[in-house]
């Protein structure tokens, strides 16, 4: 599975970006997906994660209200929508999918993509 994501860049806090992660290789529907983050100095930590036909949706605490996964099954594309953004929100963000198990904090996903920098300025 080759996972591509996009649509990250420099952002004022407040603001929004909406993340997009393409796969292919393998039927996506069939795919558990999500998004993990990495910030400079600290450790990955989970994001959001949504099940195959996108009802099932979780989220990390300090993301919930603010971010919004979603998936078109049709178009092979998950996304991030990220609205009231803070600075602390600056982190590389990784689309991830796993073929068998649902993505959550303590697992780690089968399947990475290379990651998409979004920054937020004070």
């Amino acid at each position: 599975v080759q996972l591509q994501a996009s649509g990250g860049g420099l952002v004022q806090a407040g603001g929004s970006l909406r993340l997009s992660c393409t796969a292919s290789g393998r039927t996506f529907s069939s795919l558990y997906m999500g998004w993990f983050r990495q910030a400079p100095g600290k450790e990955r930590e989970f994001v959001a994660a949504i099940s195959w036909g996108g009802v099932n949706t979780y989220y990390e605490d300090s993301v919930k209200g603010r971010f919004t996964i979603s998936r078109d099954n049709a178009k092979n594309t998950m996304y991030l929508q990220m609205n009231s953004l803070k600075p602390e929100d600056t982190a590389i963000y990784y689309c991830v999918a796993d073929p068998t198990s649902i993505v959550r904090p303590s697992t780690t996903p089968q399947y990475w993509g290379q990651g998409t920098q979004v920054t937020v300025s004070s």
